[in-house]
């Protein structure tokens, strides 16, 4: 009993041990006691702690009947003292792989939630860094688009100058065809003048030769 107790607490230890230093066991050693606790692995541990427990409180309780046996006979018995310092080394063997069990326990919570918050860490960074990232190619979006609006309104301002200048030739050419519109239409008046003038002229000379042959006829009668 002595010597498995011993055994148990040395092996606890160890365990403590590789949970402190950051060696390539350490990892294998979480992942183990991580299997530990799934499935029927507390059900079995607390199992055994409770047997623990019993067998100690036992060996406690026997402590203390030895103890009053000695205050009742006034007396030592060498057997009593034998027996109790058995039951107080297998107390104290008990009572210090309950608490090392406790500690292995607590190291393996605090580390695994470190390797969580450290993961945790991890993905924030790796978030931080995919948002700078995308602010700096946004940057460098806005920029490109203010290069273009900038080109753009260059270009506008272009375009607005070369409307202005249709605009103007195109008024300068309105005007244009409104004055050989009306300088056509005082050039038809002009023809319509002339051509009545011509008209009456003709109608003049057909009376005058009408005229000439009717006194040419009557001298000849």
């Amino acid at each position: 009993m002595i010597q498995l107790l011993f055994t148990v607490i040395l092996s606890e230890m160890l365990l403590i041990l590789l949970f402190s230093f950051k060696t390539p066991l350490r990892k294998l050693v979480i992942l183990t006691v991580d299997r530990l606790k799934r499935g029927r692995g507390p059900i079995m541990v607390k199992t055994v702690a409770g047997t623990v427990l019993i067998v100690l409180l036992s060996s406690v309780y026997s402590m203390v009947t030895i103890r009053k046996r000695w205050i009742d006979d006034g007396a030592v018995n060498p057997t009593d003292q034998v027996l109790m310092v058995k039951h107080l080394l297998e107390a104290t063997l008990m009572g210090g792989s309950l608490f090392l069990a406790l500690m292995i326990d607590r190291l393996h919570h605090y580390m695994r939630e470190l390797r969580l918050r450290r993961k945790g860490m991890e993905a924030i960074k790796k978030q931080s860094r995919v948002m700078e990232d995308g602010k700096v190619s946004k940057s460098e979006e806005i920029k490109a688009l203010e290069e273009e609006g900038t080109t753009l309104q260059t270009r506008l301002k272009q375009l607005e100058l070369e409307l202005d200048s249709k605009t103007k030739d195109i008024t300068t050419s309105e005007a244009n065809v409104v004055a050989l519109r009306k300088q056509s239409e005082g050039l038809l008046l002009e023809y319509d003048r002339l051509l009545e003038e011509n008209q009456n002229l003709r109608s003049q000379i057909q009376s005058i030769d009408h005229r000439l042959s009717r006194s040419g006829s009557k001298k000849n009668s």
